[in-house]
């Protein structure tokens, strides 16, 4: 499980009638969500515990969670439910989750989650620690609030809810972007609509992985501080495909997170369905071949020839700089395909995409600019050289070509 986030813990504190957050730390430190957190986990584990005082009840409510959640634990696994010493647990136990507390002066109600190591645990339980995973997808979430989308622009509650998911236990393999650098420009709502398979495969190449999952929630809030609906989408795929939909309701604004965390868990549950009986799967598009991708040489006749013959060496390639007038994602494919179907061109990499406004390829040819722009004028396209670069858009109807000066008339 490769999460790029930290897991934070959001707790709902009630004493004395005042909301508090906290963060919850207990036993071994809590494993990051990173590609070593894996752990069983078992979650709605109740308890209702009293003491001397609020500390002490907390700490009896928490010994009281690990065992209540092994006994569960071990069900689930079908090993009997036998139950462990309170020193065996705490070596197994790698984090509590604060789902919902109540703390009084000597009592404490709270619903936990209880994280077990997984190699440990399944040590003790008779079972195997391995499971498959799909391969890796890269995570898009998309929250639509106030009638606007985010993703990775600013923080959302959200993105958060996906950081607070432990995706050790999923079949599915995520990767959620930290949400620096490029990740706001690459991975915005506009993106999901754009199915441009060339622009989704540079985008995946980016962060390692194989295709897209787009979970998305639609908030409705009835009135300030008041009931709060989301309406849950799972989608997939260059494509936006909708794979699942419901919706869920909290009573109350304070309530967001357990509505968002609700949400990310059952759009987990459908997504890993799907891989299961085979609707969720890599788009083949995303794997195909590299165009520019050179097979072997089959052997020639210059293979015949006596050893003491020399034949011509291979043309040097040149690397030129084509800048290209890219409105949308198809007239950025578009400029791909014409670049590399040319003679001579052996690589196309991208070096700087901007729908809307002027992208920048580097050109791998088999010749110079001239004779480049040559064979781009031939196939339509309207091109300028200069400062040693070429830049291309495609020529309209009533588009003249560039290089015609403001006064076009004809001398004899």
């Amino acid at each position: 499980m490769r999460i790029r986030s930290t897991l934070v813990l959001s707790v709902t504190l009630c004493l004395a009638g005042i909301a508090l957050l906290l963060t919850v730390l207990v036993g071994a430190p809590l494993v990051a969500q990173g590609g070593g957190n894996t752990s069983f986990e078992v979650s709605g584990v109740a308890v209702d515990v009293s003491a001397s005082s609020a500390e002490a009840a907390r700490q009896a409510g928490w010994r009281l969670a690990q065992r209540k959640g092994w006994v569960m634990l071990s069900r689930r696994m079908g090993a009997g439910g036998g139950g462990l010493p309170d020193g065996v647990l705490d070596q197994l136990v790698s984090g509590i989750v604060v789902e919902r507390e109540q703390i009084g002066p000597t009592r404490y109600i709270a619903t936990l989650g209880i994280r077990f190591d997984r190699a440990r645990a399944a040590s003790i339980l008779g079972v195997s620690a391995a499971f498959t995973r799909s391969p890796p997808f890269l995570l898009l979430p998309i929250e639509w609030t106030g009638g606007a989308p985010l993703a990775f622009e600013r923080k959302s509650a959200w993105l958060d809810a996906w950081a607070r998911f432990n995706a050790g236990n999923s079949t599915i393999d995520y990767v959620r972007p930290a949400g620096t650098g490029p990740d706001a420009l690459l991975l915005n709502a506009g993106q999901i609509n754009r199915p441009g398979r060339g622009q989704w495969r540079a985008t995946l190449a980016q962060y390692g992985t194989s295709d897209v999952l787009i979970p998305i929630v639609h908030l409705e809030r009835q009135w300030p501080g008041g009931p709060i609906i989301g309406r849950f989408q799972a989608r997939y795929g260059p494509d936006n495909r909708l794979l699942d939909s419901f919706a869920l309701r909290v009573s109350n604004a304070d309530a967001l997170g357990v509505l968002l965390d609700a949400g990310v868990k059952r759009i987990d549950a459908a997504y890993q369905s799907a891989l299961s009986s085979g609707v969720l799967r890599i788009d083949p598009a995303l794997l195909a071949r590299d165009p520019t991708a050179v097979e072997e040489a089959a052997p020639t006749d210059d293979a015949l020839l006596p050893p003491d013959v020399i034949t011509s060496a291979e043309v040097p390639a040149t690397t030129l700089t084509v800048q290209v007038e890219t409105p949308t994602a198809g007239a950025f494919d578009a400029s791909q395909a014409t670049l590399r179907a040319i003679p001579g061109v052996r690589a196309v990499s991208i070096t700087s995409l901007a729908l809307g406004g002027i992208s920048v390829l580097r050109v791998s040819y088999e010749g110079d600019a001239a004779t480049l722009r040559t064979a781009l004028e031939a196939r339509g396209w309207a091109v300028i050289s200069g400062n040693g670069a070429l830049r291309i858009q495609r020529r309209g109807p009533n588009l003249s070509p560039p290089d015609v000066p403001a006064d076009n008339s004809i001398t004899g």
